[in-house]
């Protein structure tokens, strides 16, 4: 018989042989391999202490939770095996799956539950709901554990899902009693992927690999619920700054996947044969210009107001994102546009004829005197920064005595967290994004928070906002909801707690070979495979 290897004409035992099996074990090993471009370098390490999207990512790779929101957007089981609640509303008994285990082989209790749910109900902008109306957690086993509350809440469930920041990560208990005003330092989870903390290097590369311990639901993927199957041993997050370094690399097959392309690169993109183009997260981002309400200029609600007048919001798109309307859309309200609670409640503010005329009148008439405003901008988020310096030269054109300081998005992170006036390292201003999702309800939304100190950065006190978001917690009906959500976005522009800059809509790139990406929201690493 004439072997495939005497046909070849590879004697047995000969040099060639002898590199045929590594050569061929680091096709294997590479093949193992997804090798992703994010958005920015990983800052954090803690999506409970953060509201970053990248460390949200992060935490949806590493943890798990108790529910997760199908593609319909509605919570469902998942470390959970089910949950019952009382007749009269107040009481959860959640069960957890048996063989939950977390990456140090420490199975998952309810009291690791519990320990988590009340350190991010500190810092989420629903968890701070659930510890307003929190009578009572309680472990009755390892294995099930009950929430009592003070009046019923229909939305628990989802807010335990919800992929948001900041979401709901389960940790072990011995971590989950950090501080949450205080970044975690030991990132273990019990999700489907496992951090290599001795591999991280910040700005360069972060390593997960595959829990083979996971113990992922026995049901079809669904968006966050179902299951997660994991079919790489190893992704890498490759931090590459530079946009034109990224696009080298995927093209050249030395990158799978670039989650935020500058935009400038996406023709380039779409004509190679092998590089797919195409928007993931349905709910888009919404442009946000945020103030600091601690210190003048913009503790004055008149400053912020002038502004209005000269908000372009297509301006500010197209800086962000480019002239392409595929990739973006306005007018855009306080709510996601496209959402059931979006609305156009007084949004001629910002959709009728703008006026630098107008602006600068309303600053002369606002009592501004002229203080520095110190405008912070990320240079390694290019939307971001874009948003920032359209913002910071129609500052300048209107009259404000303008300091604009660039950094990377991870000392904005830092940064932004500081209450200190601007001759103390503090800070006036600065423009993101928002997920769709998160502000498309009330419920959901920080940049409306109205909380003062417990607030997002920024910290203002409207008890008027939160009356209303209270009162949209205990709407009967969607007509009642958006009745809210008008009356909400009229006092925007009264007390504009932020400035809607318009509704990014950002595709993602990856190479052909790449199957079974989740749609409808983030970067999602389970499901996907390749070719």
């Amino acid at each position: 018989m004439i072997t495939r290897r005497a046909a070849l004409g590879i004697p047995l035992g000969s040099a060639a042989a002898a590199l045929a099996a590594p050569r061929l074990a680091s096709a294997q090993a590479a093949a193992r391999l997804l090798r992703f471009v994010p958005q920015s370098n990983l800052a954090s390490l803690d999506p409970v202490w953060s509201t970053a999207v990248i460390v949200r990512n992060h935490g949806l790779m590493i943890y798990d939770m108790l529910f997760g929101l199908d593609a319909g957007l509605a919570p469902r089981h998942q470390m959970a095996a089910g949950h019952e609640v009382s007749a009269d509303g107040l009481l959860w008994t959640i069960a957890l799956r048996p063989g939950l285990k977390f990456h140090d082989g420490e199975p998952v209790r309810a009291r690791d539950c519990i320990a988590s749910i009340a350190r991010w109900s500190k810092r989420d902008v629903l968890g701070q709901r659930l510890d307003a109306l929190l009578e009572e957690m309680r472990a009755e086993d390892d294995q099930r554990f009950t929430i009592r509350l003070k009046r019923p809440w229909a939305g628990l469930a989802w807010a335990l899902g919800k992929p948001s920041a900041n979401m709901c990560a389960i940790m072990p208990e011995r971590v989950a009693r950090t501080d949450p005003f205080t970044q975690i330092a030991d990132p273990v989870g019990s999700g489907p992927f496992r951090f290599r903390r001795d591999l991280f290097r910040p700005g360069d590369v972060a390593v997960y690999e595959r829990f083979e311990a996971y113990q992922s639901r026995d049901e079809p993927s669904d968006f966050l619920a179902g299951g997660k199957p994991v079919h790489f041993d190893r992704v890498e997050w490759r931090v590459m700054p530079d946009p034109g370094t990224a696009a080298a690399a995927l093209q050249n097959n030395e990158a799978d996947w670039w989650e935020n392309p500058l935009p400038d690169l996406l023709p380039v993109l779409r004509r190679n044969r092998d590089i797919l183009v195409e928007r993931v997260n349905g709910f888009g981002n919404l442009g946000v210009l945020r103030f600091n309400f601690l210190h003048p200029p913009f503790d004055n609600p008149a400053v912020r107001r002038a502004l209005l007048p000269a908000i372009d919001q297509r301006a500010f798109m197209d800086a962000a994102i480019g002239t392409d309307r595929v990739l973006s859309a306005v007018p855009a309200g306080a709510f996601t546009p496209g959402s059931p609670l979006a609305n156009d409640e007084g949004l001629s503010v910002l959709s009728g004829s703008r006026s630098l005329d107008a602006a600068r009148a309303a600053l002369a008439s606002s009592g501004y005197r002229g203080e520095r405003v110190v405008m912070m901008s990320s240079t390694d988020l290019p939307v971001l920064q874009n948003l920032a310096e359209v913002a910071a030269d129609l500052m300048r054109r209107m009259g404000f005595n303008l300091d604009f300081q660039a950094m990377d998005w991870g000392t904005q992170i830092q940064r932004r967290t500081s209450r200190n006036p601007t001759d103390q390292g503090g800070w006036s201003a600065f423009c993101t994004t928002w997920e769709g999702l998160d502000v498309s309800v009330p419920g959901s939304h920080q940049p409306l928070r109205g909380n003062g100190a417990n607030a997002w950065s920024g910290w203002p006190t409207s008890p008027r906002l939160e009356a209303l978001r209270d009162a949209w917690f205990e709407a009967p009906d969607l007509a009642t909801e958006q009745r809210i959500a008008r009356e909400m976005q009229r006092l925007v522009w009264e007390e504009v707690p932020f400035i809607p800059l318009g509704q990014v809509l950002p595709p993602m790139a990856y190479r052909r070979t790449l199957t079974g990406i989740v749609k409808g929201g983030p970067a999602l690493f389970w499901g996907v495979r390749r070719t």
